[in-house]
């Protein structure tokens, strides 16, 4: 019986590509998504995959969704943390709604879905989490000090809880990814995008297929590779 994968925020965007990689590379995937009913229909129908919607952001929301995951599907022994929104705006005109929702939508629910996996890939002997930070988890972001801040805590989460699964077979690494050819970049002002890809050494955008391989290279690394960062934005931020 092949794998399970759970990919939050899996049915379009970044998800989508990270799900279907990991059907193709034969694994059984279980796609969440939290609003867009036909999107998520449609995503369903043309790849096979299940998909289930729930509030990543509440904890016994996610609990009780993969409990139904594994009652269909089989243990979640690969959890891929990619769901995220922004609301962005300068902190001094911030209110404290758009502060909140970003951070339990983008960094509580990393807690709430890996709670909910960690015990069962414990007692197996074997887990794979991966989560998906950003380039403004690294360097920060004019606008975004919600969206920075739970990008950046996803990275202190995934090198604390990696040293805690090491010893039971769990690996936890992160991906910041830099910006990426998605439905939300495409949608900015064509000046504002040509801005952007300038500060890009490489030249252009990345692509969502791009996040997928490096999703499934982690994913089936033996176990060495644990508590690391990986950066894709080419070469727009290098991290020390």
């Amino acid at each position: 019986m092949s794998k399970v994968a759970l990919v939050t925020g899996g049915t379009r965007g970044i998800g989508e590509a990270i799900s279907k990689g990991l059907k193709a590379a034969g694994y059984t995937v279980a796609a969440n998504y939290s609003g867009n009913d036909e999107a998520a229909a449609k995503f369903k129908a043309e790849t096979g995959i299940a998909v289930y919607k729930f509030d990543v952001g509440d904890f016994e929301a996610c609990g009780a969704a993969i409990r139904q995951i594994e009652a269909d599907l089989g243990p979640v022994e690969i959890l891929v943390n990619n769901a995220g929104i922004t609301r962005d705006g300068f902190l001094h005109k911030m209110t404290p709604q758009q502060w909140r929702e970003v951070i339990n939508v983008d960094l509580d629910s990393v807690f709430n879905t890996s709670r909910a996996v960690i015990e069962g890939m414990r007692t197996r002997g074997y887990g794979r989490i991966v989560n998906i930070s950003s380039i403004n988890g690294q360097k920060g972001q004019i606008g975004q000090s919600n969206y920075s801040a739970a990008k950046a805590g996803i990275i202190g989460f995934t090198k604390a809880l990696a040293q805690e699964g090491a010893a039971k077979g769990i690996t936890v690494n992160v991906i910041a990814p830099g910006y990426i050819n998605t439905e939300m970049v495409a949608a900015m002002k064509p000046e504002a995008l040509a801005k952007v890809v300038a500060t890009i050494p490489v030249g252009r955008l990345g692509e969502c297929e791009e996040i997928a391989r490096c999703v499934l290279f982690l994913v089936e690394d033996p176990g060495f590779i644990n508590g690391s960062t990986l950066t894709v934005n080419g070469s727009q931020y290098i991290a020390g």
